[in-house]
């Protein structure tokens, strides 16, 4: 029997340590399915954050399809996705040090089929009948110019020219898909300063036997119309996903019309951040399997598209991504609030759930999780917004009589993204040591329509930080926390709503930054091609507007903060370029605020680095029992606090 110790909290001992998030833990990304045989990337902390390809025959048989040495992964608008496929056995990737493309046949070594160069590939779709390879091609072949975007043929057995030209003239391309029989071939195509999920438009050509395309025209889209992940059914017939109603809703395109195929009012896309997402996917019998988001919960469904209701799959997850079909089964990602992410194959027949791999191993009482609760509370303008609540919870410990926690606010990145209620090792971290956490859904965020997802429009560091106060202030009023311990943290976008709370508010009380942006300016001025407009939409055009992003800036308000802040940056981080970590930093230190800036050498956005997940996660803690006064139940490594009173 466990003896219940009272303790301040912050100061509890938890097994969910630091070592054992990056020791245990990997990053699971795309699933492919060719076949009956299932694929996916994993993300390796302990190999320096290389990301493996990995193979599931029909037999059961798992194992690695990337050799050491090589990284699959494309830095196609920096942030990648769709850096491999297959077909036939036969996989193509895009390798991270070299961003060439790669050709390896089943027990062989990888051989490329790209030269060396100033190109990077995405994104890709295989053309049989021709022999090639149809792809999104990021040229950087001419310094100073801005990347151009294409999408190119490649040839299969080596493309010395890197690439035959098919589209070209958009700023953007994305999702090349070719018809079942090869004679057409869709894609999606944008242009600054709209996001993917601002306005984008679907393309569809015909295609010749010499592999060339005619009669270009657009089939549906436009700068107020958002389209994701076109697909071809196995009878020849489009499918995608729009906005047009206000919801992400599946359609079909049909005798010149998009007809809408199970109307209502929830998310089937998603924000395209990466390539090659999927929310849906055809069985050979042409049922489709799908994945929405209804009141904080995305689940499977299948569709009889000539008319069949929408039927949801009882399964036990609340978070479904990359939704693949082979014969007969479905394979994702799944995850819920008590269980990791995991890869998954559904047999439809049988309901047999299989978990394929885990991205932890690690079995944990549930004693020491504690299971989010979905969120509404009022914002500014008679409006609500939406999170995430986590109480603390340790089965070992209980607060002294009357202690209220410490929160921790956590504002996601993005902006355009969301949080969701899938087991994060990294939130038990915080809420089984004390703290209460409230993941925001701020204004902005997806999977709440998009009228919900444009209130940032021309809003950015105003509705994101209004919604993290209110948030807090909700919790505090509730009793739930204690409101001269308020903490904010957030990565990249989410960074940017951590300083600007700090600057304009004195709501918090202390705030820690990952990468996060404090000059507007600079970031427009200094940011990849994906992101250089993006602001144009959240803030205003630019340069015109310069006034806005000037009074939106942190760094430009440095004698407005007050309270401590740490900082945590990747020193080759090309979307948030290290120097604005730095500004703050030399700022806040030379005002005599409480500051601790913690740099990773080799990282970039985001840390993939076992030791450096490990380093910033007990600095940050560290940092907080420092602020708040608890001790810490475990020792960690310090970190250099500036003008803080030993």
């Amino acid at each position: 029997m466990t003896t219940t110790q009272t303790a301040p909290y912050g100061a509890w001992r938890s097994p969910i340590t630091s070592d054992l998030i990056v020791a245990q833990t990997i990053n699971l990304g795309s699933v492919c399915v060719d076949g009956q045989d299932i694929y996916w990337l994993e993300g390796r902390p302990q190999e320096g954050g290389r990301s493996v390809l990995v193979h599931r025959t029909p037999a059961g048989q798992i194992g690695d399809v990337t050799p050491a040495g090589f990284n699959v992964r494309t830095r196609v608008h920096e942030y990648g996705g769709g850096a491999f496929w297959v077909a036939g056995g036969v996989v193509y990737f895009a390798n991270f040090a070299d961003q060439r493309l790669y050709r390896q046949l089943p027990g062989t070594d990888p051989s490329p089929i790209t030269p060396a160069g100033a190109w990077r590939y995405a994104d890709g779709v295989l053309d049989a009948a021709r022999q090639r390879l149809i792809c999104v091609r990021e040229d950087h072949t001419v310094p100073g110019r801005e990347a151009v975007n294409t999408l190119v043929s490649l040839a299969l057995d080596g493309d010395e020219h890197a690439g035959d030209l098919l589209v070209g003239g958009h700023d953007f391309y994305a999702n090349p898909r070719l018809s079942p029989d090869g004679r057409q071939l869709a894609w999606l195509a944008w242009n600054h300063p709209n996001m993917p999920w601002d306005g984008t438009e679907l393309w569809l050509a015909d295609v010749d036997p010499a592999g060339q395309l005619h009669n270009a025209h657009i089939v549906a889209g436009g700068p107020e119309e958002s389209i994701f992940q076109p697909a071809w059914s196995p009878d020849g017939r489009l499918h995608f996903i729009s906005d047009r109603s206000g919801w992400w809703n599946l359609y079909r395109w049909h005798a010149g019309q998009a007809q809408p195929l199970a109307p209502r009012a929830a998310e089937f896309g998603l924000p395209m951040w990466v390539f090659d997402m999927s929310t849906y996917d055809f069985l050979p019998d042409g049922r489709l399997v799908c994945s929405f988001a209804s009141e904080g919960r995305r689940q499977l469904a299948l569709l009889e598209v000539d008319g069949g209701p929408l039927v949801p799959i009882d399964l036990p997850y609340t978070l479904s991504a990359y939704i693949h079909a082979g014969p007969g089964f479905v394979a994702c990602l799944a995850g819920s609030a008590t269980e990791m992410l995991a890869v998954v194959r559904l047999d439809l027949a049988t309901g047999a759930l299989d978990v394929l791999r885990r991205a932890s191993d690690l079995t944990l009482a549930t004693g020491y999780l504690s299971v989010p609760q979905a969120i509404e509370f009022p914002t500014d303008h008679g409006l609500t917004a939406h999170g995430l609540y986590y109480a603390p919870h340790n089965q070992d410990y209980r607060a002294p009589a009357g202690e209220l926690p410490p929160l921790m606010v956590i504002s996601h990145g993005g902006p355009t993204s969301s949080t969701s209620a899938a087991l994060s090792l990294s939130i038990q971290y915080w809420t089984s040591r004390g703290f209460a956490v409230l993941d925001v859904n701020y204004g902005g965020s997806t999977g709440y329509g998009r009228a919900y997802r444009q209130r940032l429009n021309g809003q950015w560091g105003i509705v994101d930080v209004q919604d993290c106060v209110n948030g807090a202030r909700y919790l505090v009023q509730q009793g739930l926390a204690d409101g001269q311990r308020l903490a904010i943290r957030g990565g990249s976008a989410g960074g940017y709503t951590t300083l600007s709370a700090l600057a304009f508010t004195d709501t918090f009380s202390v705030g820690a930054s990952y990468f996060g942006i404090s000059d507007l300016v600079a970031m427009t001025r200094e940011t990849h091609k994906f992101e250089s407009r993006y602001l144009d939409n959240l803030v205003a055009p630019y340069p015109e507007r310069e006034d806005i992003y000037f009074a939106r800036s942190p760094i430009n308000f440095v004698d407005q903060f007050s309270c401590p802040l740490i900082l945590f940056q990747g020193l080759e981080d090309l979307i948030v370029p290290p120097n604005q970590a730095e500004m703050i930093f030399d700022a806040l230190k030379a005002k005599g605020v409480p500051v601790a800036y913690v740099p990773f050498a080799g990282e970039q956005h985001g840390f993939r680095r076992a030791e450096n997940v490990k380093r910033a996660l007990d600095a940050e803690l560290y940092f907080y029992g420092r602020i708040f006064g608890f001790p810490l139940a475990d020792p960690v490594e310090p970190v250099a606090i500036e003008n803080l009173s030993q």
